[in-house]
């Protein structure tokens, strides 16, 4: 599945949603142009503008606060480095295509744009869920095998991990990019053809229902229920560790739980983030594939389309906000990265606390 799914996947449910919700705006005696710009899409674009601005900045400080600072770098940080990496190639190529699709009926990027943004976005989309499933098994390692965290807290190591997950969601990603294609569809209600991009033409039901169900479980249900898994071990070691620790002395072993509970629930809230944002998109991807004769044109569909899609653009916004709430570390070396502090003076300001933080991974 690629974030364009939702509209392109059935480009006449699309055309005909724009069609009907802009006649309540427009005049439909107005005289049609090459390209008819759609007033309401205005509106809609700018919230897109507002995200893709917030995330360029809030993923641009977390990678360099991550990468620049070290005492921040650490292993779930380098993975959310990653994460971060992902969410930018998100917004700057697709998030701005997918706005102008509110506006201008037709496509505007040719056939090589029609191969290109579906792979990036499908790319970016495996790069989160998997990033996130990599975090989880990380902290499952740092919690439940504490003697494995040094050999799998290696710089060397985590950038073979990010590697892999990068690899393993291009090569995902290729059959949308060789599917993509342009393609001419007719509107039942006007008889009217125009072409659009799609990961296939609108004939036969079979495909769509087997590129949704298997879109579904690899990006979604599969890296949800293993990182499910992993917290369930996690919740159980931690369960017991605050039983077993008496109440008295053992205070540094308290920290260590402590600290490991924190981190444990920053990257549970990055999982449910991407959970919540993902799960109207996916719903209604589904409920298109399986009912793909059938052309929903309701004002109520055309707007839950509308939110799923800026809902599943968010997720690649919001990320670096949660970690500042969460994270006090994070939270001072991104104000001093976002106020354009030197690099140089972060690193005397942090080295003299290096030794301090290396026994304790911070997030």
């Amino acid at each position: 599945m690629s974030l364009e799914d939702s509209f392109i996947i059935n480009p006449e449910d699309s055309r005909v949603l724009v069609l009907n919700v802009s006649g309540v705006f427009l005049d439909s005696t107005v005289e049609q142009h090459q390209y008819n710009i759609w007033l309401p899409g205005i509106g809609i674009a700018a919230v897109y503008g507002i995200i893709i601005v917030v995330g360029l900045v809030g993923n641009v400080t977390l990678m360099k606060t991550c990468l620049l600072v070290k005492s921040m770098r650490t292993v779930p940080n380098l993975f959310l480095s990653s994460l971060a990496l992902g969410d930018l190639l998100l917004l700057v190529t697709c998030a701005p295509v997918d706005a102008s699709r509110y506006m201008v009926d037709e496509w505007l990027f040719g056939r090589i744009g029609c191969k290109m943004i579906p792979f990036i976005q499908l790319t970016s989309v495996g790069v989160s869920v998997f990033t996130l499933t990599a975090l989880s098994a990380d902290r499952y390692k740092a919690i439940v095998k504490p003697l494995d965290i040094q050999r799998s807290s290696a710089t060397l190591s985590v950038c073979l991990r990010v590697g892999v997950i990068w690899l393993l969601s291009v090569t995902l990603a290729i059959p949308e990019a060789v599917f993509s294609d342009l393609h001419a569809f007719t509107t039942s209600h006007t008889n009217e053809t125009f072409v659009t991009c799609a990961p296939y033409p609108h004939a036969g039901e079979l495909h769509p229902k087997i590129h949704s169900t298997a879109s579904f479980l690899i990006f979604y249900i599969i890296p949800l229920f293993v990182i499910s898994v992993y917290y369930c071990f996690i919740a159980r070691s931690l369960i017991r560790s605050s039983v077993d620790i008496p109440a008295e002395g053992h205070l540094h072993l308290q920290k260590q739980i402590r600290s490991r509970k924190r981190l444990a629930k920053t990257v549970l809230v990055f999982v449910g983030l991407f959970a919540v944002c993902w799960l109207p998109s996916h719903v209604i991807y589904l409920y298109r594939s399986y009912n793909y004769d059938q052309v929903d044109t309701s004002l109520g569909h055309f707007i839950a389309s509308v939110f799923a899609r800026i809902l599943a653009f968010t997720n690649s916004c919001v990320n670096p906000f949660a970690l500042y709430l969460m994270s006090k570390s994070f939270s001072k070396n991104f104000n001093r990265q976002l106020c354009c502090t030197s690099p140089r003076r972060l690193y005397s300001q942090n080295s003299a606390s290096t030794n301090i933080t290396t026994c304790v991974i911070t997030i």
